[in-house]
């Protein structure tokens, strides 16, 4: 017998104890639920002479099969307290869970390091789906960042949604060996080439005039008419004269006359800056009368200087390249175009600003012309060149932003850092204003590697947070080819972008760096860049002739009559897309993230 006497049984304590000594009930069943039929049959049936087991199983294994029961383990109609929180709190509580922020369409480009999912752009998609306010893009980075590749990487694969490319002013010729991988010349203006650029050319507006009503007429008149007045006081602007608001007029007065609308002409005369000089230099009775001097002295001595200045460009070093009518003709039904001036470096930067600002006049108004309604991504590689020239050069940058929608146009515009834009003009003038203004006009921001003094400089003027101006200064310097991508106030996605082989050796800005031995297939140099390694994809079945996007260097010649046909866009894709299993995602679903090593 025990000293302790007999031992008491003490009940358990019941479902309902239990929770209420740790959560309010309030709401939730404590009751058992009602036995289903025949459970009493079951019991006196069980194992161990009737014994029933104690954990029942009130669900299948794998949960209910029936729509909004889920699929658990157990059975969700009788789990006991739910817990509600905000997102804020869950995503403490899930620190793991992420998502793109940017919807799955358009361009793939690469991957976001930090979702581990595939980064997809379209600039015009984003402004339908009220992500940003403008389709422009802008471009910083240091030189050897990756900042060419990625543009044409975006160039390129873009080309399957319909956009077409136009790059107005190839400084450095970095776009050429792309056009000639497609097949397509570029035009290149400069020393040794054929090619001239009329500044003021009519372009596909003398064709069509004569099917114009008289009140069309007007208007488009009207509008290429300050089109070249704005072009020809920059220029003038560019020389060291500020013109006036009677230069303007006199200089609107001698286009309408040169063109031969003054009078409701039935077709359009083709002018030049040469015809325009020659003007202003020996004024007739009626020109000096119809813009209000006092004689022929006065008119000449008030317009001597802007005669002067545009004068030069026809004796100057720009001489014979805008002042001579247009002899080539822009193939718009081509992915995209370049206007090559890489051979216009040894005639100064000044002579590259006028060039880039003739172009960007005579692009707009082309573009502004075509009616097939697509859209077009307008390339501006070192805008700031161009916007060096004086306020007008400044304001005309600054208008073609503003139209971009309207005019169905994603303006890209390139640079190294932002203080690029502020050596437009000197401190506290109005080219600076504006141009600083231009970020604005670019909702999206790609910045790539900078030095500490540039990330300050970019989390000044954009805005960036610690943590985003960190990542410029620290993971996107350690590769090539990434970059923080920031949409207006959106918080900033760390961007890798991926090249296929291919697309490697096109997009090779080096290629003059090394021997000629190494530069058809050289090995890639950049080790970010080659992983995940993207394979070519085979050609599609049932067309094995078609030619392919083949990689050639900038130092290739035009090819000849006899050249192989140019890639298709389907083979540009080809080169573009990222390899798949048959999902389309790199072998891992809708992931798309590349194999952790």
């Amino acid at each position: 017998m025990s000293i302790f006497g007999k031992r008491r049984h003490v009940q358990p304590r019941t479902t309902s104890e239990l929770l209420s000594q740790f959560t309010d009930l309030d709401g939730i069943p404590v009751s058992a639920p009602a036995d289903p039929i025949g459970a009493d049959e079951e019991r006196a049936n069980g194992r161990r002479g009737g014994r029933s087991r104690v954990n029942q199983a009130t669900a299948p294994r794998q949960g209910h099969r029936e729509p909004g029961r889920g699929w658990a383990a157990v059975d969700a109609a009788r789990r006991a307290p739910v817990y509600r929180a905000t997102t804020a709190e869950v995503g403490g509580l899930f620190p793991l869970l992420a998502s793109n922020g940017v919807p799955a369409i358009g361009a793939r480009l690469g991957y976001d390091t930090q979702s581990g999912g595939a980064f997809y752009v379209h600039p015009t998609e984003w402004v339908l789906r009220q992500m940003v306010t403008n389709p422009n893009l802008v471009v910083f980075g240091e030189p050897g960042r990756g900042k060419s590749s990625t543009v044409v990487a975006l160039l390129l694969r873009m080309m399957l949604f319909g956009v077409r490319s136009l790059i107005s002013g190839d400084v450095k010729g970095e776009y050429t060996p792309l056009l000639r991988s497609l097949g397509i010349t570029p035009i290149a203006l400069g020393r040794g080439s054929h090619h001239r650029l009329n500044a003021l050319d009519l372009g596909p507006i003398r064709s069509r005039w004569g099917t114009w009503s008289t009140e069309r007429q007007r208007e488009e008149l009207t509008g290429i008419l300050a089109r070249w007045t704005r072009l020809l006081t920059a220029l003038a602007e560019a020389q060291g004269y500020d013109p006036t608001v009677t230069d303007e007029h006199v200089l609107s007065t001698v286009l309408n006359r040169l063109v031969g609308a003054e009078h409701g002409a039935d077709e359009l005369r083709p002018i030049t800056i040469p015809d325009v000089v020659d003007q202003l230099a020996h004024p007739d009775d009626d020109l000096w009368q119809a813009t209000r001097f006092a004689s022929h002295r006065q008119f000449l001595d008030h317009t001597r200087q802007i005669t002067d200045a545009l004068s030069n460009l026809v004796v100057g070093p720009l001489s014979g390249l805008f002042d001579e009518p247009t002899n080539f003709d822009l193939d718009w039904d081509a992915p995209v175009q370049s206007m090559d001036l890489s051979l216009l470096r040894s005639r100064g930067d000044q002579a590259i600003a006028v060039a880039l600002t003739c172009l960007g006049s005579w692009s707009s108004m082309i573009t502004d012309l075509q009616d097939d309604g697509d859209v077009r991504i307008v390339v501006r590689d070192e805008v700031w060149r161009q916007m060096r020239l004086g306020l007008r050069a400044v304001q005309a940058v600054d208008s073609d932003l503003r139209l971009s929608r309207a005019e169905r146009k994603i303006q890209l515009l390139v640079m190294h850092k932002p203080s690029d834009l502020l050596s437009v003009g000197a401190a506290g003038s109005q080219e600076v204003s504006i141009a600083k203004d231009l970020l604005a006009l670019c909702s999206t921001r790609i910045l790539l590697g900078q030095s500490t003094r540039v990330g300050d400089e970019l989390a000044d003027e954009l805005g960036l947070s610690e943590r985003e101006q960190a990542v410029l200064t620290g993971w996107a310097m350690e590769g090539q080819g990434r970059a923080l991508w920031k949409l207006e106030n959106r918080p900033g996605m760390k961007i890798q972008t991926v090249l296929s082989p291919t697309e490697r050796a096109i997009f090779d800005t080096n290629a003059g760096l090394r021997s000629r031995d190494d530069q058809p297939h050289a090995t890639p140099q950049h080790p970010t860049l080659q992983e995940p390694a993207l394979q070519e994809p085979a050609p599609p079945t049932g067309r094995p002739g078609r030619p392919r996007l083949v990689p050639v260097s900038a130092s290739t010649p035009d090819p000849g009559p006899d050249a192989a046909a140019p890639a298709t866009v389907e083979h540009m894709a080809a080169a573009a897309r990222i390899s798949t299993n048959g999902t389309g995602h790199n072998g891992r679903g809708s992931g798309g993230a590349p194999p952790r090593r």
